[in-house]
C-alpha cells in the first residue's frame, strides 16, 4: 500500500484503470468539471461526445469489447439525457459505470433552487436505481472508497450498469491510496443442487440420439466462451446461436450449424433444433427477436435451460446453480459423439450462405439489400468489429456469416434506434487495431448523427455504410404511413461538414465496387451512402413486422 493521500476522484480513476478502462466518454457541465479536471490529469483519456446519450452508447460499445465502459455527465440535465443509453445496457447486461457530477453535499439537505435541479435532489438517483445493479451517492472521503469499491464490484459481478453520484465538494476530498482491487470471485453454486442438476441432465442427454445446443448472450457477458468451446470439443455436439449471441465463437467453428430464430431460421436449422430429442439451452434470453417473434417451438419435455444462477430441466428448477459450474460439470461427465451420427450441416459449408457464392457485379444494376450484403460477406475482414443498427441493417447482417475473429454488435433486445453511432465510437476507441464496420439506416442515423464528428475528431477510421431507404423501413413493414417519412439528407457529404473523411454516394453495383476499391488504401474514415428501395428488406424483417403488427393490433 502506498502511504499517501489522494483525492476521491483519483481513487475512482485508479480503480477504473485497474478494471481496464482507458477511456471515459462524456459531456462537460459545471457540476462535473472538478471531476473532469482530475480525469485530464490521470492515465485515462477523456473522449468528449456531442451529447450525453451518445456518451452512454459509446460506453456500452466500449464495454462490449473491453469488458467494462464508463461515461460521465453533469447532474440532472446531463444524466437524464443519457438514461436511455443506460437502460439499454441494463436490458442487455452490459457493464457500464455512470459517473454523475452533482451539486455539493450541503445542497442535498438545504435544496436551493439551483439550475439543473428538480427540487427533490434525489430524483435522478431514484430513477437510476431502476436501471442499475448498484448505485451510490458519495458523501465523504471516509466512506467514498468503500462505496466506490462496492459499486464497481457489483458492476463486474453482475455485468450490468452501476451509478455513482459524485458531489462537487467530495471530488477533491482526500482519502487513502487504494489497495489492489479484488476482482469478483466466482460465485459458488449450491453443491447439492448442482450435482442433482448435472445428474438429471446427463441422464437425459445420454439417452438422446440427436442432441443440439442453443448458445446465447450470457456466455459472452460472463466470459464463458472458453468453457463452452471446451464443452463442444468434448461432446462433438452441433450448436446454434441466437441473434444476441452472434459471434459467441467463430461462425466457422466445425460444429456451428447457423443462426436460430424460430420460424425465421433457415429451414435446416429450424428443423434440426425443433426436432432434436434433447435441446441444451445455455445462457439464452428468449426475447422476441431471438425467438423469431416467439415462434421457436421448443418442447419442454426435451429442454434443458441453464442461465446465470438457475437451471431448469423439463419442469424441474435448480436454484443457485452457476452456469459456469454446470457447463464444466457436463463437460466432465459427457462422452464424445461421432459427428456422423449427429446430422451436422455446417453453416460455413452451406451453399445458401453468401460467402460461398461468387459475387459478380452487374455494373449498371441498381443495388438491392440482398445484393449489397452478398457483397459485404466478401468485404468484411477477419478480426473485424461489425455493428448493425436495429432494422434492415441488423436483420441483414445477422444472416451474414461473419469471418474468423469477428465480433458482432447489435442492440438486439432493447433496440433503441441510433444506438450504433455512439457504440461505433466506443468500439473504435476500445480496439484501435481492429477494423470496424458499421451498417446503419438513415432513420436511426438522424437520431444520433452528431458523433460522427467525434469519430473524425479522434482520427478513428471505421467504414460506415449508411443504408438510405428513405425513412423508417422497420416501421413501414409494420404499418406504412406518412409518419415514417424523413427529410432526405445528402448523408455522404456530412464527412466534409464534420471535418474529414471520405464520403461516397452509391446507387449501383458498379458504383459500390468503385467505392470499395477506394477503401482499400484508406487512412481515414470512409462513409458510403447506399441507396435502396423503401421496402427493400430481408424476409426476416418482414416477418418481424407482421409479428409486431399483430402484437400491437395493427393488422
Amino acid at each position: 500500500m502506498i502511504n499517501t493521500k489522494i483525492t476521491v476522484a483519483e481513487y475512482l480513476l485508479i480503480r477504473l484503470k485497474e478494471m481496464g478502462v482507458d477511456h471515459i466518454f462524456g459531456v462537460p457541465g459545471d457540476f462535473v468539471l472538478g471531476f473532469l479536471n482530475e480525469l485530464l490529469r490521470s492515465d485515462i483519456k477523456y473522449v468528449g461526445t456531442c451529447n450525453e446519450l451518445n456518451a452512454a452508447y459509446a460506453a456500452d460499445g466500449y464495454a462490449r469489447i473491453r469488458g467494462v465502459g464508463a461515461f460521465t455527465s453533469t447532474y440532472g440535465v446531463g444524466e437524464l439525457s443519457a438514461i436511455n443509453g443506460v437502460a439499454g445496457a441494463f436490458a442487455e447486461r452490459v457493464p457500464v459505470v455512470v459517473i454523475t457530477g452533482s451539486p455539493a453535499t450541503i445542497n442535498f439537505s438545504t435544496r436551493p433552487l439551483l439550475h439543473h435541479t428538480l427540487g427533490d435532489y434525489q430524483i435522478p438517483l431514484k430513477m437510476y436505481k431502476k436501471i442499475t445493479v448498484a448505485s451510490s451517492q458519495l458523501v465523504s472521503a471516509e466512506t467514498a472508497p468503500a462505496e466506490i469499491d462496492r459499486v464497481l464490484l457489483a458492476c463486474l459481478a453482475h455485468q450490468q450498469p452501476v451509478y455513482i453520484s459524485f458531489p462537487a465538494d467530495v471530488v477533491m476530498m482526500k482519502c487513502n491510496y487504494p489497495e489492489p482491487f479484488h476482482f469478483p470471485i466466482h460465485v459458488m453454486s449450491d453443491q447439492q443442487a448442482l450435482n442433482e442438476a448435472i445428474n438429471e441432465a446427463v441422464r437425459m442427454i445420454d439417452k438422446a440420439q440427436k442432441p443440439v445446443v442453443i448458445a446465447d448472450v450470457e456466455l459472452i457477458r460472463f466470459n464463458l466462451q472458453k468453457d463452452f468451446a471446451g464443452f463442444l470439443d468434448k461432446t462433438g455436439f452441433p450448436y446454434v446461436t441466437m441473434m444476441l449471441g452472434k459471434t459467441l465463437l467463430s461462425e466457422h467453428h466445425p460444429q456451428f450449424i447457423g443462426l436460430f430464430e424460430g420460424d425465421r431460421s433457415r429451414e435446416y436449422v429450424r428443423s434440426r433444433v425443433e426436432s432434436a430429442d434433447c435441446i441444451l439451452k445455455l445462457g439464452a434470453l428468449m426475447t422476441d427477436f431471438n425467438t423469431g417473434g416467439f415462434t421457436a417451438k421448443l418442447d419442454e419435455s426435451k429442454l434443458i435451460s441453464a442461465n446465470i444462477g438457475r437451471v431448469k430441466i423439463k419442469h424441474h428448477y435448480y436454484e443457485n446453480v452457476h452456469l459456469h459450474d454446470f457447463i464444466l460439470g457436463l463437460t466432465e461427465r459427457l462422452l464424445h459423439r461421432n459427428p456422423e451420427t449427429l446430422d451436422i450441416r455446417l453453416a460455413h459449408d452451406s451453399c445458401v450462405h453468401r460467402h460461398m457464392e461468387p459475387y459478380l457485379p452487374d455494373a449498371k444494376k441498381p443495388l438491392t439489400i440482398k445484393r449489397f450484403f452478398d457483397r459485404m460477406s466478401h468485404f468484411i475482414k477477419d478480426n473485424s468489429i461489425v455493428l448493425a443498427e436495429t432494422g434492415v441493417s441488423l436483420f441483414s447482417a445477422a444472416e451474414t456469416l461473419m469471418p474468423e475473429g469477428a465480433t458482432f454488435i447489435g442492440q438486439t433486445f432493447y433496440g433503441s434506434i441510433g444506438y450504433t453511432v455512439g457504440a461505433t465510437l466506443g468500439a473504435c476507441m476500445a480496439a484501435q487495431d481492429r477494423p470496424v464496420v458499421l451498417f446503419v439506416g438513415d432513420g436511426a442515423f438522424q437520431v444520433t448523427c452528431q458523433d460522427l464528428s467525434t469519430i473524425i475528431r479522434n482520427n478513428l477510421k471505421p467504414v460506415i455504410f449508411l443504408i438510405n431507404n428513405d425513412g423508417y423501413t422497420i416501421e413501414r413493414v409494420i404499418v406504412d404511413r406518412s409518419y415514417n417519412d424523413l427529410q432526405p439528407w445528402q448523408y455522404h457529404k456530412l464527412v466534409d461538414i464534420f471535418g474529414g473523411g471520405l464520403g461516397l454516394d452509391v446507387r449501383t453495383e458498379g458504383e459500390l465496387e468503385n467505392a470499395l476499391e477506394k477503401t482499400a488504401s484508406r487512412d481515414r474514415l470512409v462513409f458510403i451512402e447506399i441507396h435502396t428501395g423503401r421496402m427493400d428488406c430481408p424476409e426476416s424483417l418482414r416477418s418481424a413486422g407482421k409479428s409486431m403488427a399483430k402484437t400491437n393490433q395493427l393488422d
